[in-house]
C-alpha cells in the first residue's frame, strides 16, 4: 500500500511516482524499481507493476491469432453489433425523417451508379419500411457474425462483409433494369452465408445444413416478389471469394495473401462496374 506519511526511520527526502512527482509513494513498482502511486500501480502475477512497465510489456508480448490470422478478442461480437446498429438506426432516421429522405439520397438503382456510386454501399444500410425485412436480416447477421466475427477477426471480417455489401450491388447492377431500386443488408448477408460455407468446408465440417439454409433463402428470393435475388448472387459469390482467400492463405505471408485476394476482388468488381457503366446508353450516363 501507499501512504503520505514515511515510515519511522526513513530518510528525509520522501519518494515520488515519476508521473504524480507531487504524490508520495513507499510502493515501488516490482519490474523497473520506481515508486508509484496508487492511480499508477497495476495488479501483477507477482506484486505490483507501475503503469509503465505493464503497457511496455504489452507491446513485447505477441497477440493470440485465430485460426485465420485475426486478432483474438474476448466478449460480444463488437463489428457484429456495430454494423446492427448502423441499420437500425438508419432504419429510425428514415421513419423519423419525412419525404423519403433517407430512401431517396441512399437507396441504389443501377441508373445512379455513375452520378453516386456510395450509393452502391449506403444502399445495404437501409431497409423497406416493412419490419420483417430488417427483422430477417438482423437475426441472420447476428447469428452468422457471432460465428464468423471470432474466426476472422474484427478486420477481415468488416472487410469481407462491406465487399459482400458492394457486390451485392454490383449483381443488381449486371443483371436487373437500370431502373431498379434495392435496398437491404441480404446482399452483405448472403456474403457471410458463403463465407460460412467455405469456413466448414476448410474445417471439414457438415455442410448440409448451410446448402439447405441457402437454397431455402434462394428460393425465396425467387417466389417472394420485390426480393432482389440478383444482391444476393453477387453478395454469396463475392463472399466465398473472399473467405477463400483468408482460409485458404498459408502460414507464410498469410497476412499479404489474405488482404490482397480481399482486395482483389474487390478490383474485380470495381472492374465489372466500369464496365456495365460503360454500356449504358448516352442518355443515362450524359
Amino acid at each position: 500500500m501507499s501512504s503520505a506519511f514515511p515510515p519511522p526511520g526513513a530518510p528525509s527526502e520522501a519518494p515520488v511516482c515519476p508521473r504524480h512527482p507531487e504524490r508520495v509513494s513507499y510502493v515501488s513498482c516490482q519490474r523497473c524499481g520506481r515508486p508509484t502511486c496508487p492511480e499508477c500501480q497495476r495488479s501483477a502475477a507477482v506484486g505490483i507493476q507501475c503503469v509503465d512497465c505493464v503497457r511496455e510489456s504489452a507491446k513485447s508480448t505477441p497477440s493470440r491469432r485465430t485460426i485465420f490470422g485475426g486478432v483474438v478478442r474476448t466478449g460480444r461480437p463488437v463489428a457484429t453489433i456495430t454494423l446492427m446498429a448502423i441499420c437500425v438506426v438508419a432504419f429510425a432516421l428514415d421513419w423519423a425523417i419525412p419525404n423519403g429522405f433517407v430512401f431517396q439520397n441512399f437507396a441504389y438503382a443501377p441508373f445512379l451508379t455513375e452520378s453516386e456510386p456510395w450509393r452502391m454501399v449506403t444502399s445495404a444500410f437501409l431497409h423497406s419500411s416493412n419490419i420483417m425485412h430488417i427483422a430477417f436480416n438482423m437475426y441472420a447477421l447476428w447469428i452468422l457474425g457471432n460465428a464468423l466475427e471470432p474466426a476472422f477477426g474484427r478486420a477481415r471480417y468488416v472487410a469481407l462483409y462491406l465487399v459482400s455489401a458492394f457486390a451485392g450491388s454490383v449483381g443488381v447492377l449486371l443483371i436487373s433494369p437500370l431502373d431498379t431500386v434495392v435496398v437491404g443488408a441480404s446482399g452483405a448477408v448472403f456474403g457471410l452465408f458463403g463465407a460460412l460455407f467455405v469456413v466448414q468446408k476448410k474445417r471439414g465440417g457438415d455442410l448440409r445444413q448451410i446448402v439447405v439454409l441457402l437454397l431455402i433463402n434462394a428460393a425465396i428470393g425467387f417466389i417472394i416478389p420485390g426480393i432482389a435475388w440478383q444482391a444476393h448472387l453477387g453478395g454469396l459469390i463475392a463472399g466465398a471469394l473472399c473467405a477463400a482467400a483468408i482460409a485458404y492463405a498459408p502460414a507464410k505471408n498469410r497476412n499479404l495473401i489474405q488482404w490482397g485476394g480481399i482486395a482483389a476482388v474487390l478490383v474485380l468488381l470495381i472492374g465489372l462496374t466500369f464496365y456495365k457503366v460503360s454500356t449504358f446508353p448516352n442518355f443515362i450516363v450524359g
